[in-house]
């Protein structure tokens, strides 16, 4: 007898456990409106356009619309600025490859590099990759420095290289603190096996201001500083910059900060947003999402 009051014991205590379960179930597949939740929102996630379901093409048009609307504005009411989301970066390096595509570039240079980061100690190790783009400082210390005044701010905020101008004396290099600039030494892909210049190495690029010129040896942009300057010829034709177009982890985001429409001023302005060494006063127009 004991052991049958056992038995119906134990079967109770289980038809109990199974009602507050299947109870709490319930509970959780109820809609939030149901619950009473959610139905006031009290502050608005800059980050949000990250966290839908939006499709590529959708964010892209709308960088698109961003530009074109910022080109209808005098230049000096523009502000190009440019949003990385680390969280998004999957370090495929696809961007430096699609600016090195788009700029021609030589051997050995890359405008946009993608930085690794390690933390933690074997086996716990994780990395976060950071691409780096020049900042386009608000107060560039390479402009102070230059003693044939090569490199310049535009109204808009870009900073260039006046290639005819530069002397090659390389100060800037020396008082940029991000290393966001290259010296072109001159060398070619065919100089390592000896053979003559491949077709693509023949072609002009665009970068120069307003020009197509082909690099050649003894011309300019040999023995110049050379530097990321937002693709700004795309973007004054209403295109994203390469780095943008290219980013597979959806990661890089561009447009005017002065437009408080556009995405990536609501990105700029998120609370999990960062700026590399910003306390030396240079103020950067790239942020980054962490």
């Amino acid at each position: 007898m004991e052991k049958d009051d056992k038995k119906l014991e134990r079967r109770g205590f289980l038809e109990k456990a199974s009602k507050v379960s299947l109870a709490t179930i319930a509970v959780a597949l109820l809609p939030i409106s149901a619950m009473g939740l959610g139905k006031e929102k009290t502050s608005v996630n800059v980050s949000e356009p990250l966290d839908k379901s939006e499709s590529v093409d959708n964010l892209k048009n709308r960088m698109r619309e961003d530009i074109k609307r910022a080109l209808k504005k005098p230049v000096a009411e523009r502000r190009w600025g440019m949003v990385i989301d680390l969280r998004k970066c999957v370090g495929c390096n696809g961007c430096t490859i699609a600016c090195i595509t788009e700029n021609k570039l030589p051997p050995g240079m890359a405008y946009r590099p993608v930085l690794t980061e390690t933390h933690g100690t074997y086996p716990n190790v994780s990395k976060r990759f950071i691409p780096r783009p020049c900042m386009q400082c608000e107060k560039p210390p390479c402009t102070e420095v230059c003693p044939v005044s090569a490199t310049w701010k535009r109204k808009d905020g870009i900073i260039i290289i006046d290639y005819d101008q530069c002397i090659g004396c390389r100060y800037c290099i020396t008082a940029c603190p991000y290393s966001a600039r290259s010296f072109d030494l001159g060398y070619f892909y065919s100089d390592f096996d000896g053979g003559e210049k491949q077709p693509y190495e023949k072609l002009p690029s665009p970068e120069y201001y307003n020009e197509n010129r082909v690099r050649e040896k003894g011309n300019s942009p040999i023995g110049n500083t050379r530097k990321c300057t937002f693709c700004l010829h795309r973007i004054e034709k209403g295109e994203l910059p390469a780095c943008v177009l290219t980013c597979m982890g959806r990661a890089t985001y561009f447009g005017d900060l002065n437009d408080s429409k556009s995405l990536v001023s609501e990105l700029a302005g998120s609370p999990n947003v960062m700026r590399l060494k910003e306390e030396l006063g240079t103020s950067p127009k790239v942020f980054y999402l962490t």
